[in-house]
């Protein structure tokens, strides 16, 4: 079950443990039951602090509990946790035999102090990269607090059970039998969620923070690199992100970053946040800004106000908020999104195997999801409003060589219909014959490009009428001391490798921008807060 090269990464990990733990098992006589069962046998020759029980009795079968020696409770996978879940599975095994987690202290402690029974039920999939965020987050709460029960679900392999919850996109999770939270979530935002009064003590910490030098609003990779060579300067330099990553976080395949030959969205996201953090910046994450307001006048602080109710100050902010995949803005698009209407075809895709779905979009990125669909879909129909698909011809020659993928051009998605609980079929508009036709199918995955995250500076900077950030060559607003960079902002191509290189950019003009500016004395600083 484990290659070579795994078990010895295994081993050295279960070196970890510091007490013993065991694996039990509710198997039947089917193969994945067997392959299950091999895998576990395979984990426990690497460690004598690991053990493999089959008395298991669980209704999920195949499902397996890690639990500490001498107890039945832990966390069960309904799963066989290869893929990207093997990481999570190897975390249980560690936070399970009593290897601390790299939490942050306060975070644990709120986890340790809920005091409700909860249930978790999270459902995922194994070619998901952004479901073991909140694997793991579900797993080490259930680990630390003996209160909280966490169950793993496999879709591909509970199929029933998805057909009967009406899963169509993952991670989902349900607590205490109701929809919880769907989509990456972290674990501080999980804890968030259950911790009501966690925004209000949040607000207050933000807004007793000392003025920055420098804040960066997003953690994408401008703003990333903005940081970095700003903090680089020796000065004091924030970020307030919602999602440290941003986009990236979302993306597969990192194939073009010049110096790194492959990667992955998460793993890219992660190695950003380190090397920000080895500058000692202060991330703030988890935040959605929705407010900018400008200095008045020269000397006073341009202030960030976040959607709890903070208030951050600084002497120059860069703006790197990103963008987010567009809507196609139909009826039925929001009455049935994760119910059948999805936006990551590798996250979601494995739910819709053998099924019918349609991608709307003929750029690189649908015509790639269509690709990639049609290895586990039953059948793809592709919609591209133009004439031609605008994708890379080599894509566009593997997509015709598939048999199982149709290719539907000049057509106008109009309507995603169901039938109340789910998709059941697309329409759309011949641009030729004005001829109107329903596709039948489960799923249609949107495709059709980006919209900046920006509404919150509607009408207090200029933006184009895309909603993009105005900028100069030198990453200027038309408002003093504020910079912008990245896929928010009027510059062309939205490429990591570029945001990188104008977040890096917009930190030098903020830099200078500094240097020629007057220090805030405390009197402007006081008058600036009044």
């Amino acid at each position: 079950m484990l290659d070579d090269s795994l078990k010895s990464q295994l081993q050295s990990y279960l070196q970890n443990l510091r007490h013993p733990i065991r694996l039990v098992a509710s198997l039947d006589e089917t193969d994945k039951s067997q392959e299950l069962h091999q895998l576990l046998r395979d984990i426990a020759a690497l460690s004598d602090k690991v053990s493999v029980d089959t008395t298991g009795n669980d209704a999920r079968k195949p499902s397996f509990v890690v639990a500490k020696e001498g107890e039945s409770r832990g966390v069960r996978f309904a799963a066989i946790p290869m893929g990207h879940e093997f990481t999570s599975l190897v975390l249980a095994l560690l936070w399970t035999g009593g290897h601390p987690p790299k939490v942050e202290p306060a975070v644990l402690e709120q986890i340790k102090h809920i005091d409700t029974h909860l249930k978790f039920e999270v459902y995922m999939s194994l070619s998901c990269h952004n479901c073991p965020d909140v694997v793991q987050a579900a797993t080490l709460m259930a680990v630390f607090n003996p209160k909280i029960e966490t169950t793993v679900i496999d879709g591909a392999l509970n199929q029933a059970e998805v057909e009967n919850r009406q899963v169509m996109a993952v991670p989902m999770v349900f607590m205490n039998d109701q929809v919880f939270g769907s989509g990456r979530m972290s674990l501080e935002e999980i804890v968030g969620k259950l911790d009501v009064n966690a925004a209000a003590r949040e607000a207050v910490k933000l807004t007793e923070k000392e003025a920055f030098d420098v804040l960066v609003v997003g953690g994408g990779p401008a703003g990333a690199a903005a940081a970095v060579y700003a903090a680089r300067k020796g000065i004091r330099v924030g970020v307030v992100a919602e999602r440290f990553g941003g986009q990236v976080n979302d993306t597969m395949g990192i194939e073009n970053y010049i110096s790194v030959l492959e990667t992955d969205g998460p793993k890219f996201a992660a190695a950003m946040e380190a090397q920000v953090r080895q500058y000692e910046v202060d991330i703030m994450n988890l935040q959605r800004v929705e407010k900018l307001v400008p200095a008045e006048r020269a000397g006073e602080f341009i202030q960030v106000r976040t959607e709890n109710g903070g208030v951050l100050k600084a002497r120059s902010v860069i703006l790197s908020t990103g963008a987010r995949w567009r809507n196609v803005n139909v009826p039925g698009e929001q009455t049935y999104k994760n119910k059948g209407v999805a936006y990551c075809p590798h996250c979601d895709g494995p739910l819709f195997k053998g099924k019918r779905v349609a991608v709307i979009g003929g750029g690189n990125s649908g015509v790639e999801a269509a690709i990639d669909l049609a290895g586990v879909v039953a059948h793809v129909t592709l919609i591209e409003y133009a004439d031609a698909l605008k994708a890379d011809a080599i894509l566009v020659s593997k997509l015709k060589s598939l048999p199982n993928v149709d290719i539907v051009l000049n057509a106008q998605t109009t309507e995603i219909t169901g039938d109340g609980q789910r998709v059941n079929g697309l329409r759309f508009k011949d641009r030729q014959s004005l001829e109107e036709i329903s596709v039948p199918l489960e799923g249609v995955f949107v495709q059709i490009g980006l919209v900046p995250n920006t509404e919150f500076l509607k009408g207090t900077l200029e933006l184009s009428r895309f909603g993009e950030i105005v900028v100069d060559d030198k990453c200027h607003t038309n408002i003093p001391g504020v910079f912008a960079a990245g896929d928010a902002t009027t510059v062309p191509y939205k490429q990591i490798v570029i945001a990188a290189g104008e977040g890096a950019k917009a930190a030098l003009s903020a830099f200078d921008h500094l240097i020629r500016s007057p220090l805030i004395t405390q009197e402007m600083a006081e008058f600036s807060e009044a």
